[in-house]
C-alpha cells in the first residue's frame, strides 16, 4: 500500500456501472482494472469449501464446550474456566475472523464499510489475542498445579480476574490497529466482473503516519502474540514433562505408569508443536509483507495464494482447540472430574491433564483420578 492517501474514505459501498465507470477525466494508459474475483472458480470452491469446514468445526466444538462447561455446576473450576473463556475467543474467531477474511481473500478490494473496516479489525485481533493469551493461562495453571502441587492454588475469583486482565490487555494491544484502520478508494483502480461491469477498488488499510510505524507495531504483536506466548507454553510443558518423568509411581503398577508419563509427554510436545506450526506460516508472511523487498509478482503470489492458506491454518488453530482441551475419552473425563472423582484405569480416550487430578502429590493419584 502507497503511502499519503486521502484520511477520509468515500462511501464504500459498491455501485454498480452499467455503461462502465466514468474515466474521461483520466487517461485509459493510467487506469488499472483487476479481476472482480482474485481466483479462478475451482480454486475459490476450495477455498469455501475449507473455510466452511473449519467455521463448523469451530461453532460445533466451541459451543459445546461452553454448554457443558455453563451447564455444569460441578465443572466451573479453574482449569475449566480459562477453557470456557478460550472456547469464547475462538467462537469470536470463527464469528468475526472466519467470514470476513475468506470474502477479502476471494474479492479483489474491500466489500464492506469504514465501521466494519475497524470493528472487524479489532474483534478479530482481540479474538486471537485472547485466545493465545488464554492458552498461556492454560499452561501456566497447570504448571502451578503439577510442578508445585503444594502451593496456594488460584481461586476461581482470581481465574475471573485473570480472563478480565486477559481481554483487557487484548482490547489494549490492538487499540492501534483500530485507530488506523481505513478504507480508502485506490484511485485509478476498477474491478471489473465477468459482465465486464466496472467497480471503485476499496481497500481496508491500517494508515500509519510512517510506514516505519507500522513495522514497529508488526514486531510488538509478533512478540507479544506469538513469540512470548510460545516460550511461555514451551517452557512450562518443558517443566511439566521433567516433573512427570522424574515422579516415582507406585511399584506394582512402575509399567504402566510409565506408559502414561509418556502419553502425557508425547501430548504436551503435540500441544506446543502445534501452536508453533498454526501461526508460524501467518506471522511469518506478516513479517515478510512489513520486512522484505518483494516484487509486484511476489506480492501477488504471497496475498492472493499464500495469504488464504496461512490465514486458514491459523483458523484451524481456534477449531481445534475443543479437540485439544477438552475432547472425548479420557481428555474429557480429566477434563470434568472435580476432586474426588476417580478416573479408572480401563478408560479409554486422550491423555489430558485436569487441574483437580494433578492437586494432591503423585503417589496419592489412585485415590483422585489418575489421568495420566
Amino acid at each position: 500500500m502507497e503511502e499519503g492517501r486521502p484520511s477520509q474514505p468515500p462511501n464504500s459501498s459498491w455501485p454498480l456501472s452499467q455503461n462502465g465507470t466514468n474515466t474521461e477525466a483520466t487517461p485509459a494508459a493510467n487506469l488499472t482494472f483487476s479481476s472482480y474475483y482474485q481466483h479462478t472458480s475451482p480454486v475459490a470452491a476450495m477455498f469455501i469449501v475449507a473455510y466452511a469446514l473449519i467455521f463448523l468445526l469451530c461453532m460445533v466444538g466451541n459451543t459445546l464446550v461452553c454448554f457443558i462447561v455453563l451447564k455444569n455446576r460441578h465443572m466451573r473450576t479453574v482449569t475449566n474456566m480459562f477453557i470456557l473463556n478460550l472456547a469464547v475467543s475462538d467462537l469470536l474467531v470463527g464469528i468475526f475472523c472466519m467470514p470476513t477474511t475468506l470474502v477479502d481473500n476471494l474479492i479483489t478490494g474491500w466489500p464492506f464499510d469504514n465501521a466494519t473496516c475497524k470493528m472487524s479489525g479489532l474483534v478479530q485481533g482481540m479474538s486471537v489475542s485472547a485466545s493465545v493469551f488464554t492458552l498461556v493461562a492454560i499452561a501456566v495453571e497447570r504448571f502451578r498445579c503439577i510442578v508445585h502441587p503444594f502451593r496456594e492454588k488460584l481461586t476461581l475469583r482470581k481465574a475471573l480476574v485473570t480472563i478480565a486482565v486477559i481481554w483487557a490487555l487484548a482490547l489494549l494491544i490492538m487499540c492501534p490497529s483500530a485507530v488506523t484502520l481505513t478504507v480508502t478508494r485506490e484511485e485509478h483502480h476498477f474491478m471489473v466482473d465477468a459482465r465486464n461491469r466496472s467497480y471503485p477498488l476499496y481497500s481496508c488499510w491500517e494508515a500509519w503516519p510512517e510506514k516505519g510505524m507500522r513495522r514497529v507495531y508488526t514486531t510488538v504483536l509478533f512478540s507479544h502474540i506469538y513469540l512470548a506466548p510460545l516460550a511461555l507454553i514451551v517452557v512450562m510443558y518443558a517443566r511439566i514433562a521433567r516433573k512427570l518423568c522424574q515422579a516415582p509411581g507406585p511399584e506394582a503398577a512402575d509399567r504402566r505408569a510409565s506408559r502414561r508419563r509418556a502419553r502425557v509427554v508425547h501430548m504436551l510436545v503435540m500441544v506446543a508443536l502445534f501452536f508453533t506450526l498454526s501461526w508460524l506460516p501467518l506471522w511469518a508472511l506478516l513479517l515478510l509483507i512489513d520486512y522484505g523487498q518483494l516484487s509486484a509478482s511476489q506480492l501477488h503470489l504471497v496475498t492472493v495464494y499464500a495469504f488464504p492458506f496461512a490465514h486458514w491454518l491459523a483458523f484451524f488453530n481456534s477449531s481445534a482447540n475443543p479437540i485439544i482441551y477438552g475432547g472425548p475419552g479420557r481428555a474429557g473425563r480429566c477434563l470434568r472430574a472435580p476432586i474426588g472423582h476417580e478416573i479408572h484405569a480401563g478408560d479409554s480416550g486422550l491423555v489430558w491433564l485436569g487441574e483437580d487430578a494433578w492437586s494432591l502429590p503423585l503417589q496419592s493419584q489412585a485415590v483422585v483420578g489418575s489421568c495420566w
